[in-house]
């Protein structure tokens, strides 16, 4: 169940002043307490100098990179990601992934009047449960549609284009879904790039599944037949495909 969850929805001004304004990203600073063994302080980055960010040097060292971050991060045995009997952190760990992959996702996000004010040029700081409220995935899924061109997001329409893209040039993919019934758990998930031992699931040499890292109710460092196209489950209204370089 998505508890304190900061809605997204289009704020009240005409495209013109938006587009002449600096949206900025709504980031907390990382703390001590946020660490992968605890399931404390899950909406900051992790204070850990040990997890290694994407080497942005060229496409080889961005996917060793990714790689090294998706053993270290280890979603399948890492405290911070675990399910518990409220929720599960499909946007918690997508949010680890993309901090650390240089690329912004929320985790937290303007409150309405936090974000006129920025819109209207006020200086706003993040403040937790004041100016800036967690984010869930179903959110995460408008925040996309509404926000997310203003920090490099490129929407794809097609699942083949994104693990083309991703193995290519070493980016970052996302599918994120809504769910349906308003306050339950949409999901959101990395696409990764291919490895020796891992691959995307294709047919006729077109990508079906492509090879993707989640938290959720199975965790799993790496996948892609297991879960289908789960994106296209009932249980979801709608469901988005993006990519940062």
């Amino acid at each position: 169940m998505e508890k304190h969850i900061v809605s997204i929805s289009p704020i009240n001004l005409d495209d013109t002043t938006i587009l002449d304004t600096q949206i900025i990203k709504a980031d907390l600073l990382p703390d001590s307490g946020s660490q992968l063994d605890s399931t404390e302080m899950k909406e900051r980055p992790i204070l850990d100098s040990s997890i290694p960010y994407r080497d942005l040097t060229n496409t080889i060292t961005k996917k060793e990179s990714i790689a090294q971050l998706i053993a270290k991060l280890d979603v399948e045995t890492n405290l911070r990601y675990q399910r518990t009997v409220e929720d599960t952190y499909c946007n918690v760990y997508s949010y680890d992934f993309c901090y650390f992959s240089k690329v912004y996702l929320p985790t937290v996000w303007w409150t309405d009047e936090a974000l006129q004010d920025i819109v209207q040029g006020q200086e706003v700081k993040a403040v937790f449960d004041d100016t800036v409220l967690r984010i869930y995935s179903s959110a995460i899924h408008d925040w996309f549609l509404e926000w997310s061109g203003f920090f490099g997001w490129e929407r794809i329409f097609s699942v083949d284009e994104m693990q083309q893209k991703v193995n290519t040039n070493g980016g970052i993919g996302i599918i994120c879904a809504k769910r349906k019934e308003k306050g339950l758990s949409g999901h959101i998930v990395p696409v990764v790039p291919e490895t020796d031992l891992h691959k995307a699931y294709r047919e006729d040499g077109i990508v079906v599944y492509p090879l993707q890292s989640q938290a959720g109710k199975l965790n799993y460092n790496y996948f892609s037949e297991v879960r289908k196209d789960w994106w296209n489950d009932e249980l979801y209204s709608s469901h988005v495909f993006y990519y940062h370089e």
